[in-house]
C-alpha cells in the first residue's frame, strides 16, 4: 500500500490527483488534523509529528508513503530518510511533495546540479506561496538555485490561510487573504511572475481565489498533478511497490481529530464522500488498533 500523509485536509488534493491517475492502487490516507496546521509550528514539532505521522502508515501496511504537505517535506524529510528510515525501516521509502515540484520548475531532474550558465542573469521568475515555516525553511529557492540558478524565486509567507481552510472558513474571508497575500508579493516584484506555486497542499482547495488574483500571464504549476506524474513514474522504476486490487478502490482514510467533523469537511474538498476512522494522536499504535479504530 501507499500512504499520504498531511497535516490535515491539504494532502487531499494530492490524494485525488494520485487516485485519478492509479485507481487501483490501494492508497491510506492519514490527516493529523488534531495538530494542524503545521506552519506555525517549530522545525523540532514539525519533525516529531511528521515521524509519529509516518509510523503509523507503516503500521497499517504502507512500504511507500508520500509526505503531501510541503511544511513537513521541508522540515522533515531530510533527516527521516536519512537518520531514522535506514535504522527502523530500511525496507521502507518515504517521499515528498516538494522534489516533483522543483524538477517541474527547474525542468531537470532532482539529482542534477547546475551547468556553467551559473552567472546568467534570471530569465524567469517564480512566486511561491506557502506556510510560514515552508518560506522560513528557504527549500524552495535553495534548491531551484542549485539547479536553475537564472530563475528568481520569490516567497511570499500565508501563515494564516491553511488553519482558515481546516476551519471551514467563509469564501468571502479566504478571498480576502488571498488577494491580501497576492497584493502584497506583487507589489514586492513589480510586475507579474512568470510562474506561481501554491506551496501548501491547502492552497490548491482555493486555487481559484488564487487565479483570480493573480495577473491572467501567470502560470499557476500544479502540485497535485505534478506530484502524481512522479509517482506513476516512480512505480514504473519500482514495480515491487505496487499494490493493485482487481478493481478500482477507494482509499482508507484515517485522522487524529474527529472523524465525524473530518469526513463531512474532507468530503466536500474530495469531491465525493470519504469516511474517516479516529486514531490516537499521542505515541503510535499498533497495526490493530488503527485498522479496529
Amino acid at each position: 500500500m501507499i500512504g499520504v500523509f498531511d497535516s490535515g485536509y491539504g494532502g487531499l488534493t494530492v490524494l485525488a490527483a494520485l487516485h485519478a491517475r492509479l485507481p487501483r492502487q490501494r492508497f491510506l490516507y492519514l490527516g493529523d488534523n488534531a495538530h494542524a496546521p503545521y506552519g506555525p509550528k517549530s522545525g523540532a514539532e514539525i519533525l516529531a509529528l511528521t515521524q509519529a505521522g509516518v509510523e503509523r502508515l507503516f503500521h497499517v501496511g504502507a512500504r511507500v508513503a508520500i509526505l503531501a504537505c510541503n511544511t513537513a517535506t521541508a522540515a522533515a524529510i531530510r533527516p527521516l530518510q536519512q537518520a531514522w528510515l535506514p535504522v527502523h525501516y530500511p525496507n521502507r521509502r518515504i517521499l515528498g511533495v516538494i522534489a516533483p515540484m522543483i524538477e517541474e520548475i527547474a525542468q531537470t531532474p532532482w539529482h542534477a546540479t547546475a551547468g556553467p550558465d551559473e552567472k546568467r542573469r534570471p530569465v524567469e521568475t517564480v512566486a511561491v506561496f506557502a506556510t510560514q515555516a515552508t518560506v522560513e525553511s528557504g527549500f524552495y529557492p535553495r534548491e531551484i538555485a542549485l539547479r536553475a540558478p537564472n530563475i528568481a524565486v520569490i516567497q511570499q509567507a500565508c501563515p494564516e490561510l491553511a488553519g482558515m481552510i481546516e476551519a471551514g472558513a467563509p469564501e468571502a474571508a479566504l478571498r480576502a487573504t488571498v488577494v491580501g497575500h497576492v497584493g502584497a508579493l506583487l507589489q514586492r516584484l513589480g510586475r507579474a511572475p512568470d510562474k506561481a506555486v501554491l506551496g501548501c497542499t491547502h492552497f490548491p482547495l482555493v486555487e481559484a481565489l488564487f487565479r483570480n488574483a493573480l495577473p491572467l500571464e501567470t502560470q499557476i504549476l500544479s502540485q497535485p498533478a505534478r506530484v502524481a506524474a512522479a509517482m506513476v513514474a516512480y512505480l514504473f522504476r519500482h514495480p515491487e511497490m505496487k499494490d493493485f486490487a482487481p478493481e478500482v478502490v477507494e482509499p482508507l482514510c484515517f485522522t487524529t481529530g474527529d472523524a465525524a467533523a473530518v469526513s463531512v469537511l474532507a468530503s466536500r474538498f474530495y469531491g465525493r464522500h470519504l469516511r474517516f476512522q479516529t486514531v490516537d494522536s499521542g505515541p503510535r499504535e499498533s497495526s490493530e488498533t488503527l485498522l479496529d479504530a
